[in-house]
């Protein structure tokens, strides 16, 4: 009887001694997930860090967002992706005018009031294992965002898929050796080569896209800039010149001159008209006598 409540109570104190260390590594767990998340900062996507075994993601990203300065954070943008071994691919930084008016100060000079906002669209590409970092600088950059896509496409199945394509290929072309020299032997020789040279440029496009990020870039100021430019009075000197009596009139005796001389070529280019409408007339007139005397 004691042996079987001793056995209870030993099992008892195991149950216990379990379910005591499954809530401490419940706990641990935790600490972990918790170390873990925190070690991604706050600023960017996980998106852009995470690593997984056995998986290869080709990362791009979509920042648009408003600076203080376009120009200063530009080049601000350069130099640090220059630190980190990328390069830039577009960098297309222009001047949206949103309004113009022109206001005249003397009876030679005016004023231009522009205002415009800067902006810039680049395309830059950083090194993959630079991602994170590169975002989370120019994210320090920004006065708003307004909006930010981060994608890690897995093309760990199209990479296994070119390794086969390879190795049918390399298959193929120790089948086409062993045919006899001919004009289709050729012809089958120079398609594999052509599947070849394809496939060899994707994949180093692939390499490529996996070894260097692409990250499209759009900022812009959201203030409204304001530039005066002295210019000249346009409507003053218009006004000048815009009418001259004596220069009108003399004008207008050449151009009649020249209608004359123009109406008198046309009678001339129409002459047998003339000439068949004059006779015409005389008979008429003619006729018309010779009725009045027969009366």
């Amino acid at each position: 009887m004691k042996t079987k409540i001793l056995s209870i109570c030993l099992l008892a104190l195991t149950l216990f001694a379990c379910k005591k260390s499954e809530r401490v590594g419940s706990a641990y767990a935790s600490a972990d997930y918790a170390i873990d998340s925190a070690s991604v900062s706050d600023s960017i996507s996980m998106a852009a860090t995470q690593n997984v075994k056995d998986r290869q993601f080709v990362r791009t990203a979509e920042v648009d967002m408003e600076v203080k300065d376009v120009y200063d954070a530009t080049i601000s943008i350069e130099k640090q992706l220059q630190s980190l071994g990328g390069f830039v691919t577009k960098s297309r930084m222009e001047t949206q005018t949103l309004s113009e008016d022109t206001y005249n100060t003397s009876d030679e000079s005016a004023i231009l009031i522009r205002k415009f906002q800067n902006q810039n669209r680049m395309q830059v590409r950083v090194p993959t294992q630079k991602l994170g970092e590169f975002l989370d600088f120019i994210n320090d950059k920004k006065v708003f965002l307004n909006s930010r896509i981060i994608s890690a496409e897995d093309v760990s199945a199209g990479i296994r898929l070119a390794k086969l394509e390879s190795e049918r290929q390399a298959k193929t072309q120790s089948n086409i050796s062993q045919l006899k020299a001919g004009k289709d032997k050729v012809k089958l020789d120079d398609n594999n080569m052509s599947e070849a040279n394809m496939q060899k440029y994707s994949d180093e496009i692939l390499a490529d896209n996996l070894k260097f990020s692409t990250v499209d870039i759009f900022i812009k100021e959201p203030k409204t800039s304001v530039a005066k430019i002295p210019i000249i009075n346009t409507k003053n000197i218009d006004n000048e010149y815009k009418y001259n009596f004596l220069y009108d009139v003399k004008n207008a005796f050449v151009e009649g001159f020249y209608l004359i001389q123009q109406l008198f070529v046309f009678v001339i280019s129409i002459w047998p008209i003339v000439l068949i409408g004059g006779l015409v007339f005389y008979f008429l007139r003619r006729k018309k006598a010779l009725v009045k005397t027969e009366k």
